[in-house]
């Protein structure tokens, strides 16, 4: 990727465009401090699983995605739709804004609704499963060990970490007190049911035998 249009970002080769330029600093604009590191994280995390694997991809289509996946995980979150469909649209609407095209703007779009749902994104086109893995190395460690140990703390040490489970988890448990309508098909459901007293999800169980049909 070395070139024109790539630099060098804590030890990992990403493009240099002006839609990745942009992307960075709305993350950046929308993003608490320790939630702007996460995403620039998951971007390098993704580019170098990539890079490692000699995976073909859009380059920028992953900057975006994985830059742009959390821009509405905060305690300003008001719905109606779970944060990550919210913050997909934000990010399609940048998207096609910058001058991306439709198939590289839903790939965007599906990298941010999925990216908290692993046993779907990682499965989907290489950008988004690319985007997946970045965010989910970063989250709660899986492939850890693919990515060398020096190069995951070079980018920790230049984009710290700056307590993202403590802080992270209170932004989960705002929506889960807050938008609990939004939580109970996905995995902000386990923060609700863990830390928000008077929590109480709905059973799947119950929802598919009150379907209204008759057998």
């Amino acid at each position: 990727m070395n070139g024109p249009t790539s630099r060098m970002l804590a030890g990992v080769s990403v493009p240099d465009t002006p839609l990745v330029q942009q992307a960075l600093e709305y993350a950046r604009r929308e993003c608490e401090a320790y939630l702007f590191n996460h995403v620039v994280r998951s971007w390098l995390f993704a580019a170098r699983l990539g890079q490692i694997r000699n995976i073909d991809h859009d380059a920028e289509v992953v900057a975006v995605g994985t830059l742009l996946h959390d821009i509405t995980l905060n305690e300003r979150f008001d719905g109606p739709r779970r944060f990550e469909v919210e913050g997909a649209d934000l990010a399609r609407i940048f998207s096609r804004k910058g001058g991306v095209d439709e198939r590289r703007a839903q790939l965007i779009w599906d990298s941010v609704a999925l990216n908290s749902t692993p046993s779907i994104g990682l499965y989907k086109e290489a950008e988004v499963a690319l985007c997946t893995a970045g965010i989910c190395l970063d989250v709660v460690g899986l492939k850890y060990e693919t990515i060398p140990a020096a190069e995951i703390a070079k980018v920790v040490g230049e984009f710290p970490r700056l307590e993202m489970k403590r802080r992270m988890t209170r932004c989960f448990c705002h929506i889960a007190q807050m938008h609990p309508e939004t939580t109970y098909d996905n995995f902000a459901r386990d923060f609700g049911e863990r830390f928000v007293p008077g929590y109480r999800a709905p059973s799947s169980v119950d929802i598919v035998l009150n379907a209204p049909f008759g057998e």
